[in-house]
């Protein structure tokens, strides 16, 4: 739980501070900001362990929201009785949004993928991280599974058994329909299939696919079982949902606009938005998450099919459920959320350019090896990328469908590259269940067999 921030005085608090304050002036002016001396937004609830034990934590409060509301953008309207949202801009938001903006275009992955001579290696690369997303996100709403069993179920494209691992596929494929319906508008029905799309054959019972709720029995609840969310009521919610996507679909990020938000901004807040509203029995938190990627994926942040937010959330979900509670507690400030977000963004895109980053060390090291050892002259193209992709780490199990998925061959194509590879004295074969899985053998055991790839 967390401690509600007190009612901000409507009179100007520096009238209070000068004529009933004066031996504290000087500290008091310095809490007059949006942020604090260290660049952090703060919530009362983390701003009472921060102030000088002879302020008065309400006095300063009212400081920092006079100071906050002097810079805050208006965002949209919520809930029911409707309810302001806005928002400060703060340094890090900035920061986000030039990393986005520098590294995740359509134009930014083209020039990654012709950094790496192998595109098809970084291709491989890339498929291997929209998997890191469904994964996640099934995992922070509660999927009890490991990330290495969840990656093979996806990889070998087994069928389900659980309602984790269903869980697990649900979300794969409410990425895969973000992403392949981005060029058109929000609508209810776009938003009713994505639901449909992640929750249908989980549990139909409670997930109701595809369903608004039509009760206001739905509550979130923290980790010791407290309830610290009543979304607004089920009664004018499709009202409410197209008053939103009224909003979503209005260009914003015209630079010659008053009410200009970067899409980033927007994606974010639009994601808080479902969270808020709750429009679902359940699933709404991937709901959410699904539409971030579906908006920046509709403004051309291509990249984002590759970066896993929810890699990051699921690691503090504390944190994350935080951040919802401190917008709603503080007037709809959503500040909150999206510097949170942004925090996030910041770190999933740094991993995202690590992964570019080991790949293109990885290719060189690789052809360089290749040539030495001899090996170049006696595998194809694709086994180069089967072999590259084995050693790097990506897959550690391959089997003729993830190949064939992976590299758009045909299923014998991909049983005999990896075969061959077998042959070669390059990879082991083992029988599970009806299907073959190749493994990459040790460097010693390979080395062994082509001594001058040292």
């Amino acid at each position: 739980m967390i401690t509600k921030p007190p009612r901000a005085l409507q009179a100007n608090p520096l009238q209070k501070i000068v004529t009933e304050h004066t031996q504290h002036v000087d500290k008091y002016l310095e809490w007059y900001s949006p942020l604090d001396a260290h660049g952090r937004y703060l919530h009362f609830d983390q701003l009472r362990f921060r102030t000088d034990h002879q302020l008065d934590n309400s006095l300063v409060w009212s400081l920092v929201k006079l100071a906050r509301r002097r810079q805050s953008q208006p965002v949209i309207g919520l809930g029911e009785p409707e309810q302001l949202a806005s928002f400060v801009l703060t340094p890090l938001m900035q920061k986000a949004i030039s990393e986005i903006d520098r590294n995740t275009t359509s134009a930014a992955l083209e020039w990654m993928s012709s950094k790496i001579n192998e595109e098809k290696h970084f291709e491989y690369l890339l498929r291997d991280l929209i998997e890191d997303e469904a994964i996640s996100s099934s995992q922070l709403e509660g999927a009890a599974t490991t990330t290495t069993a969840a990656k093979q179920l996806l990889k070998r494209q087994r069928k389900p058994r659980t309602l984790d691992e269903r869980m697990i596929v649900g979300n794969f494929k409410m990425m895969k329909y973000a992403w392949e319906h981005r060029h058109r508008d929000l609508s209810l029905e776009l938003i009713l299939e994505i639901h449909a799309e992640g929750t249908e054959g989980i549990d139909d019972d409670t997930y109701a696919p595809g369903a608004f709720r039509q009760t206001d029995t739905v509550e979130v609840v923290d980790a010791d079982g407290n309830t610290v969310h009543f979304p607004p009521p089920a009664a004018n919610l499709r009202q409410r949902i197209q008053r939103i996507i009224k909003w979503v679909n209005t260009c914003h990020h015209n630079a010659d606009s008053r009410d200009y938000l970067h899409p980033v901004v927007k994606a974010i807040v639009l994601h808080f938005i479902i969270g808020y509203e709750h429009p679902f029995r359940d699933g709404n938190g991937r709901v959410a998450r699904a539409l971030f990627y579906w908006y920046m994926f509709k403004n051309d942040y291509a990249a984002f099919r590759y970066i896993a937010i929810s890699v990051l959330l699921k690691n503090a979900p504390a944190k994350y459920g935080k951040s919802y509670l401190y917008t709603e507690s503080d007037e709809l400030d959503l500040t909150y959320f999206i510097d949170y977000q942004c925090s996030v963004l910041l770190r999933a895109i740094s991993a995202f350019k690590n992964a570019f980053k080991v790949a293109a060390e990885a290719e060189e090291k690789f052809s360089a090896w290749l040539w030495q050892s001899g090996l170049m002259r006696k595998l194809s193209d694709k086994q180069r990328i089967i072999f590259q992709v084995a050693r790097s780490g990506i897959a550690t199990a391959l089997t003729a469908n993830s190949v064939k998925n992976n590299l758009d061959c045909s299923y014998n194509t991909a049983a005999t590259m990896l075969n061959g590879l077998v042959d070669l004295g390059i990879f082991k074969k083992h029988k599970d269940g009806r299907e073959w899985v190749y493994q990459l053998l040790s460097p010693e055991k390979i080395k062994a067999s082509y001594p001058v790839g040292k």
